[in-house]
């Protein structure tokens, strides 16, 4: 059998869970799509997936190979596609890390209408607030918002993400109420993220006139919902992105702090590895992200020059 067909068969049942999807999307039988894996596991001297009549699950070995196998084949996709000699719908799984505050629903509709588009693109998202090494964890894209990005890595910007100093009215009341300038701010307890730096932060006054951002933490957290729900029980203040917390502030569950003083918004860009040979899935995936996250700041922008001018 052709080593290079087994190998795409093997990462088809393990992207569609069965051999009967696997051999429909291959234009194969479900016995040869059976056959194939059974050889690619005699060739390997490894068993690569557990079997049961009604589950597969990949073993040590196999979640080894096919992470391996996958980007071989997705680097060979690419390879294909670079030189015209295909022209590949954008197809199987994409590993994602991104913060942990893109979990919420204006992130959550773009992944939708991108499943919608290409719906043979499985999108394997993985929330954290820590910088993953693409390479070694096996990631084809990181989602990063800095100001600062690698130059070890390829990053294009994507989208402006504001960052805002909030707090409950409740607790703004029990400290004497919103502080008039940053040096108020290291009067409240502050929730800050553990996973980096503030102090190099600063905030613009209306004069031009830079401020140092002092927080005094009341508590430090990795995961920035757990951030936000602490502010909203009333334990401090804290610095969070507008994409988290622009519906407390509508309702008026927040206030934001010092609107007068402006901070830095930080650039939320698309990390990978190499410009070359990029997958379809991946060209795609970024493609469309820069597309819907960059109108949606254009609309935001627009909405606030608009709310200026009536102000």
């Amino acid at each position: 059998m052709d080593r290079m067909t087994s190998l795409r068969v093997f990462r088809e049942v393990v992207e569609a869970g069965s051999f009967v999807a696997a051999a429909e999307r291959l234009g194969l039988s479900a016995p040869m799509a059976s056959k194939h894996v059974a050889q690619l596991e005699k060739s390997l001297g490894a068993r690569l997936l557990h079997r049961s009549s009604r589950h597969l699950s990949l073993t040590e070995a196999g979640t080894a190979w096919y992470e391996q196998s996958r980007r071989a084949l997705d680097l060979l996709d690419a390879a294909e596609a670079a030189i015209g000699q295909t022209r590949d719908t954008p197809r199987g799984q994409l590993k994602v890390s991104a913060p942990v505050w893109c979990a919420t629903p204006r992130f959550a509709r773009v992944l939708a209408d991108y499943r919608e588009t290409y719906p043979e693109v499985l999108v394997d998202m993985h929330l954290e607030n820590r910088k993953v090494d693409l390479a070694a964890d096996g990631y084809d894209l990181a989602l990063r918002a800095t100001q600062e990005p690698s130059p070890a890595l390829i990053a294009r910007p994507l989208c402006r993400v504001p960052f805002h100093l909030v707090g409950t009215p409740a607790c703004l009341k029990r400290h004497g109420g919103a502080p008039a300038v940053p040096a108020d701010l290291a009067k409240l307890g502050a929730i800050v993220p553990s996973y980096v730096n503030l102090d190099n932060l600063a905030l613009k006054g209306p004069g031009g006139r830079m401020f140092p951002l002092r927080l005094t933490p009341a508590m430090r957290s990795d995961d920035t919902t757990l951030t936000l729900h602490a502010v909203r029980a009333d334990m401090g203040i804290a610095y969070l992105p507008v994409w988290l917390i622009d519906d407390d502030l509508a309702q008026g569950r927040l206030v934001q702090l010092l609107p007068a003083f402006e901070a830095t918004p930080v650039t939320l860009f698309a990390v990978y590895t190499s410009r070359q040979y990029m997958s379809p899935k991946l060209r795609t995936f970024i493609d469309f992200l820069s597309e819907r996250l960059g109108g949606m700041e254009t609309k935001a922008a627009r909405a606030d020059d608009s709310k200026a001018r009536r102000s």
